[in-house]
């Protein structure tokens, strides 16, 4: 679904005004409409019906989950169990810091530090809901480990279970959203969906819509228009992030914030598919990652984003993540990013004894990649951090540097990918749709990868999957106790 639906079927803009001037009865009605069954869809569907609202959650695929389920599965909050079981010291005001220090302050304050507010009771509210966080890991941006991993697909699966059972959402597969039904001076009202039987119907909103469509790394025209500097990363991601909720939301007046920002990830092997997450950050545990002439090219505890841009300048956008048997040892199974040992039993990894014989492997000069190797353990050794580009931790200055001395060594080819994309419609703290000139359109509420602000020029791992669930029951709730859209535009 690459084209506006409106475009190619110019009666559709008709249709909508016919059931905006009651010329044509709606076909259905329930309190609160979401579109979009990934983490930011379920948690507002479940919030929404929790506040007393009867819920409809529609999903234009065949399966829920979006790429959600394709994610690495870190949560960015701080102060929880597993962070305290792990030893970790960590607070609200340290992660409120990361998020606007990684963003460049380029992120809007006011959602940040929404997100702060409501990180440690959404994780809470996610446990009592069937999610299982599994670890804490330390990711790209972070200054202490916050990285709570889950199980995407179990996480998905039990807040399924939740909203259909527990709370009475129904949810309806197969259902693209043609149209939202509205305006921004009448409010929104509803949308039309195209149903699985493939006929359309007008579904009413009563309080309100949350659009939680995902992103747009699927689609290369938007691509190319906001973010042309990915042409050569690799495209994943789930298969409706076609940018249609963007092009929606954006033809009723809709801002947008932070498109000038979109980056790819590093880490990607050049083999993935679409669909196929192939990722690991071996870097964070203390490898390096050299380019095709044997040479590092970046402080590798940066943000991936910002090492995914450097990779793409790089000969053929390609570079290796080396490290040796010592940090092979920390491999955690289960977590993708760190689950070196399932990269190898797949075939990703090459190993040899010795760096010189790893660099013949994986064709680069045995002679640069030795000597780049050596420097870099001399600086480590003599002085605890690198002196080339400065690195001085293993992510956002934390943690200790170490040699990378121990056999066998090995190299993981990677490349950038389009992931996720970032940057969306702008929000406020409420998650209301604003529009060019900074007003709510009454009706309509964002949730998850559809929407800017919350990360900036940069991104702090777990923070997408954070701003999902943390906003996507904010949108719920707000949707739920709002008035319709009809009485807040007569009053």
């Amino acid at each position: 679904m690459e084209t506006d639906p409106v475009a190619r079927d110019p009666n559709l803009h008709a249709r909508c005004a016919a059931l905006m001037s009651g010329a044509r009865a709606w076909d259905d009605a329930t309190d609160v409409v979401v579109i979009g069954a990934g983490l930011a869809g379920h948690c507002a569907a479940i919030a929404a019906a929790e506040a007393g609202a009867s819920v409809v959650l529609v999903e234009k695929l065949a399966e829920i989950g979006g790429s959600t389920v394709l994610s690495g599965g870190a949560m960015a909050f701080s102060g929880t169990d597993e962070q305290a079981a792990a030893g970790v010291e960590d607070s609200a005001e340290r992660l409120f810091e990361d998020l606007r220090k990684i963003g460049q302050y380029r992120n809007d304050e006011h959602l940040v530090a929404a997100y702060v507010e409501h990180q440690l009771d959404t994780y809470r509210w996610l446990k009592q809901r069937g999610v299982i966080f599994r670890s804490v890991q330390l990711g790209g941006g972070q200054s202490v480990p916050r990285s709570n991993r889950v199980e995407t697909r179990q996480m998905i699966a039990a807040l399924n279970e939740f909203a259909v059972r527990r709370c009475g959402v129904i949810l309806r597969c197969n259902a693209p959203v043609l149209a939202l039904v509205g305006d921004a001076q009448a409010g929104l009202h509803g949308v039309f969906v195209r149903t699985a039987d493939n006929h359309e119907r007008a579904l009413r909103a009563r309080r309100g819509i949350v659009l939680a469509s995902g992103g747009f790394s699927r689609s290369e025209a938007l691509l190319e228009q906001f973010a042309p500097g990915q042409g050569r990363a690799l495209r994943i991601g789930g298969a409706g992030n076609v940018g249609d909720g963007l092009r929606m939301a954006r033809a009723l007046g809709a801002d947008i914030r932070d498109m000038a920002f979109i980056k790819g990830t590093f880490g990607m092997h050049p083999s993935a598919g679409p669909e196929d997450l192939r990722l690991i950050h071996a870097i964070y545990k203390g490898a390096i990652a050299v380019n095709r002439h044997g040479q590092r090219f970046i402080d590798e505890s940066l943000s991936y984003k910002l090492i995914g841009d450097a990779c793409l300048a790089q000969p053929d956008s390609i570079a290796y993540q080396i490290f040796d048997e010592d940090i092979m040892a920390q491999s955690v199974p289960g977590v993708a990013t760190s689950d070196f040992v399932a990269a190898r039993d797949k075939g990703l990894l090459v190993s040899a004894g010795t760096i010189e014989a790893l660099a013949q492997a994986i064709g680069l000069s045995p002679t640069a990649l030795a000597a780049t190797v050596q420097r870099y353990n001399a600086d480590v050794e003599a002085h605890g951090r690198d002196l080339q580009f400065g690195r001085d931790g293993l992510g956002n200055h934390f943690g200790k540097l170490r040699r990378i001395a121990q056999r066998p060594f090995h190299a993981y080819a990677s490349t950038s990918a389009v992931l996720a994309t970032y940057g969306g419609v702008a929000i406020d703290a409420q998650t209301r749709v604003l529009d060019c000139q900074r007003k709510p359109i009454v009706g309509l509420y964002a949730a998850g990868e559809v929407t800017g602000g919350v990360h900036g020029a940069a991104y702090m791992t777990g923070s997408s999957l954070g701003k999902s669930a943390i906003f996507g029951r904010i949108a719920g709730q707000a949707a739920a106790t709002a008035n319709s859209p009809t009485d807040i535009m007569t009053h």
